[in-house]
């Protein structure tokens, strides 16, 4: 039995793991963000409440880990970023710890378990508060180590100008620290930012969709030059990676004509044509990421048992 953690900004929630077919979530509590020591005494809550001693945990985090290092970067959670975390878990708990990126255990939970089964060649596109990504091939993660692979959300690669007719789009600034990311305009901070610039209007994204849905004009222009913009970056992905389904999650996921508009721009710029829906909703709907994580955490189990 393993027991997994879904890392938050504002929660952890956990689940135990005996197979790939049995994975149970466990209850949930508030993430201690600036102080370590709560923070792994609720680790150890939520594995005291299982009456169980795992053989390992798997954690989900929104966030990377530096391959050579093994130096996390998490900037929600301050008390666990910078840390070699997966070492100092190990210490504290006496346990084999595993570290994933969340969109990585997105993947994971979409290719074995979701919408992606079936397939060798999954990316799991995430469009939430952000932009992120996961790929995954022949049922293993791609680099693993890191949670690097798969971030098609960064790189300076959004258009100058989109639409019908074309709009000049500015180079916005991003998080990570370049300009022009496909994260500044393709997840719902994004949306809104394309409204302001667009029309001078401040909407949230929820506005946005409703009104496009209505028919509302503006609205229906920043939905479409959004569509031209994400739609290219993610077509490249596809090209390079040969995935033959893009599970999305992320709160804009939700809006399943979004995502019907955003796939017919993208089937129309790939080389390989499909007859059917490319880009599509998750299917695991809860806790991808406890998903993903105990999928991983199997594997490791698996590997040195």
């Amino acid at each position: 039995m393993i027991i997994s953690f879904d890392i938050g900004g504002s929660a952890i929630k956990g689940g135990i793991a005996r197979s790939e077919t049995d994975i149970v979530p466990l209850g949930r509590r508030p993430t201690p963000k600036d102080d370590f020591g709560a923070f792994v005494e609720t680790l150890c809550h939520i594995i005291a409440e299982t009456g169980e001693r795992p053989s390992r945990i798997a954690l989900s985090i929104a966030g990377v880990v530096d391959p050579d290092t093994q130096r996390l970067t998490c900037a929600n959670i301050p008390c666990i970023h910078g840390r070699t975390l997966a070492a100092d878990l190990e210490a504290e708990l006496g346990l084999p710890v595993l570290i994933a990126n969340d969109a990585d255990c997105f993947a994971m939970a979409e290719a074995g378990l979701g919408a992606g089964r079936g397939h060798r060649i999954v990316f799991g596109a995430i469009l939430g508060t952000g932009v992120g990504g996961g790929l995954v091939a022949d049922g293993r993660l791609v680099n693993e180590a890191g949670g690097f692979a798969g971030e098609w959300g960064h790189g300076p690669i959004i258009a100058s100008a989109a639409g019908n007719p074309p709009v000049a789009i500015p180079a916005y600034s991003c998080g990570c620290g370049q300009k022009g990311c496909v994260d500044t305009v393709g997840g719902a901070r994004g949306l809104e930012r394309l409204h302001k610039t667009l029309h001078d209007l401040k909407l949230s994204s929820e506005e946005i969709i409703d009104q496009w849905r209505q028919g509302e004009e503006k609205a229906t222009r920043t939905i479409d030059v959004y569509v031209d913009l994400v739609a290219s970056p993610l077509a490249l992905t596809i090209n390079i990676t040969g995935a033959t389904i893009v599970p999305v999650g992320g709160g804009l996921s939700n809006v399943e004509p979004l995502l019907a508009e955003l796939d017919k721009a993208v089937r129309t710029r790939i080389l390989r044509k499909f007859d059917r829906p490319l880009v599509v909703p998750s299917e695991c709907r809860i806790e991808p990421g406890l998903i993903g994580a105990a999928l991983l955490g199997l594997k490791a189990e698996a590997i040195t048992s």
